[in-house]
């Protein structure tokens, strides 16, 4: 699915614990997340980290989806 949206142009970033899975499947911009039953976010964290966290996490997805890439590309 993610290689047919990018086909009509339109930028996708896939978000992923397993980031093997994401690049089998053809995703080009992927951005390795947390944990499977937690991926954008951890629990155990205070609030105002889990916030932080998941800020970063999405301020790392904008900047993917602001990226020329022609293969599968991991945003660390």
């Amino acid at each position: 699915m993610v290689k047919e949206i990018e086909r009509y142009g339109i930028p996708i970033v896939h978000m992923a614990t397993i980031t093997t899975i994401s690049e089998s499947v053809g995703a080009n911009r992927i951005v390795p997340t947390i944990a499977i039953p937690h991926p954008v976010g951890n629990p155990d964290l205070p609030a105002e980290e889990e916030y932080a966290l998941r800020r970063k996490m999405v301020k790392r997805a904008l900047e993917a989806l602001n990226t020329d890439v022609t293969e599968p590309t991991q945003f660390e």
